[in-house]
């Protein structure tokens, strides 16, 4: 299993345009990808409604892990993703 740990960048945190934008680049992987705050149980990262309700702020970490052929590079793109300011864009 494929792990990261980003904090998060955009300056509203995984909510709205910033989650969206997330979970549809998880998706798009085709792998089994979850999201989660240090020491809580993780959520599905392709939904949005579980991802939005991580209430992941600006400044917080976050661990995404991911299992299948191509982990490593699927987290590397969604950690490339989530260190932007995805309101700014």
């Amino acid at each position: 299993m494929a792990q990261r740990t980003v904090t998060i960048a955009s300056a509203v945190g995984l909510h709205a345009r910033p989650a969206a934008l997330f979970v549809e680049a998880a998706s798009e992987t085709g792998l089994d990808i979850e999201i989660a705050k240090p020491g809580e149980d993780p959520v599905d990262a392709t939904s949005i409604l579980g991802v939005m309700a991580l209430g992941a702020k600006h400044g917080e970490e976050v661990v995404l892990t991911a299992e299948g052929e191509g982990a490593e590079e699927a987290l590397d793109s969604l950690v490339a993703l989530l260190s932007r300011d995805l309101d700014a864009e």
